[in-house]
């Protein structure tokens, strides 16, 4: 099997690396193919990562919430774009595949302005006078986000909203070539950004401080956008928080990272799981076994086995604490990754054993694992995306995590290294004091929170 290569970032005249005009020419033709096969006589998006894959633009991370841009492509002809004031004008000048088809307009700014300036309006207008010309005006028009004021104003004019996320799951849940070498790429970023980061990690650092650095890693390697990184410490490690503080690492503490970030719009979710020191018996029982149970999802991965199929491999709720599916959600867990992080397939036993979903060739997904440890306060926490091969998948997340890696200085003592698996309290590695709590006297069947 050919490894998914990696590039440069740079483009050079020697090299064929990502081929941006068969990536935007691709990605729009995957989508039309399927509206031409839909019920749906256009679709309009709000959604900044739907608007990317239909017209390959995009104006800053600060207008992902804004649901202020929108897009509609109609059956048999050409997106058109409703930009953002003056980022319409650069369109037209750096963005030829768009040209004059990138216009101004302007939603409602999520409510800011007010409603008498009738910006709700002027959209549904816009929209209706381009399917009138197209003869379109009564087929359904598929919408993947909005405001109410437009949809009401839509409805207004007599169009029909159906729902159009799901055709557009549907076309970005098969990666292009170039879409998995960008996913590749910003993967190779996050492994620099882990290296730094275990080289860093010591006692009296705070979690802030880590976020800092991996986000310092990221810019200087070309990220684009460094939509979080998960730093949980210590005792916040279960139950998982899902959220960074200022909390100081500690000798002996757990720590687990998710570093999510976009290169050239295509995301990572990406877990990796430390000890700072040195690790008590329950953190690499816990470990282990976490690693385990993504393993085995893992190798279960080829195209025709369904997520039903890889969600009956994983621990139920109950297993670890939890007192149903829905509580313990996203600790046992798959995604699919591409221009946002959370895309089809999802793995899940929420939802996939009763609405499974056929893995395919072409997929790229995160599958991710949670344990936690039977002292009551520390887990463990790994990550990998893949993408689905032919015959198999292959892992694109590379920084190591088969075993439990210690981070910070080696200490020694008047008779040699102290060792990396020790309690976090000094006086509970003697038999008396331990209470016959013995290292390695944890089983899996009484692992719980």
């Amino acid at each position: 099997m050919m490894a998914i290569r990696t590039y440069g970032l740079n483009g050079v005249d020697w090299e064929e690396r990502v081929n941006y005009d068969r990536l935007r020419n691709e990605r729009l033709a995957r989508i039309k193919q399927l509206l031409k096969q839909s019920e749906m006589g256009a679709l309009l998006c709000f959604d900044m990562n739907n608007i990317r894959y239909i017209t390959a633009t995009h104006i800053g991370t600060w207008a992902m919430d804004k649901l202020a841009r929108f897009c509609l492509l109609a059956q048999d002809d050409e997106p058109i774009m409703w930009d953002f004031g003056s980022a319409a004008r650069h369109h037209q000048l750096y963005s030829p595949w768009l040209g004059e088809r990138s216009r101004a307009g302007i939603s409602t700014l999520r409510g800011a302005m007010l409603p008498a300036a009738g910006r709700a309006e002027d959209v549904a207008r816009k929209i209706r006078i381009e399917l009138e010309e197209r003869g379109l005006l009564n087929e359904p028009v598929g919408v993947d986000a909005i405001e109410l004021p437009v949809l009401f104003a839509l409805q207004a004019e007599g169009i029909k909203v159906v729902d159009g996320q799901q055709l557009m799951q549907e076309a970005r849940i098969i990666k292009t070539q170039d879409e998995i070498t960008l996913l590749s790429t910003a993967c190779m970023m996050v492994d620099a950004a882990y290296d730094e980061l275990y080289r860093f990690m010591r006692p009296g650092v705070r979690e802030n401080e880590c976020v800092g650095l991996v986000s310092k890693v990221l810019y200087d390697l070309g990220s684009e956008h460094v939509e979080g990184v998960n730093a949980i410490s210590g005792e916040r490690c279960s139950p998982h928080p899902h959220v960074y503080t200022d909390r100081a690492l500690r000798p002996g503490d757990p720590a687990y990272f998710d570093i999510l970030h976009s290169y050239n719009g295509y995301r990572t979710c990406y877990y990796r799981t430390f000890v700072v020191g040195s690790a008590s018996q329950a953190m690499v029982n816990a470990y282990k076994y976490c690693r385990e149970i993504l393993d085995v999802a893992i190798a279960a991965i080829k195209p025709g086995v369904t997520t039903a199929d890889v969600v009956k491999l994983w621990p139920k709720a109950q297993d670890f604490g939890f007192p149903d599916e829905e509580a313990a959600f996203a600790l046992q867990y798959g995604h699919g990754v591409g221009l946002s992080i959370w895309e089809k397939p999802v793995f899940s036993r929420l939802v996939s054993l009763d609405h499974p979903e056929v893995i395919q060739e072409g997929m790229v997904f995160a599958l991710e694992t949670f344990w936690p440890a039977s002292d009551g306060w520390s887990a463990a926490r790994i990550e990998e995306q893949l993408v689905v091969t032919k015959d198999g998948c292959e892992v694109i997340t590379r920084f190591p995590a088969e075993e439990l890696m210690v981070a910070g200085v080696r200490y020694y003592t008047a008779t040699g290294p102290l060792p990396t698996t020790r309690e976090t309290q000094s006086h509970l590695n003697t038999a008396t004091a331990s209470n016959g709590n013995q290292p390695g006297s944890t089983t899996a069947s009484t692992r719980s929170l």
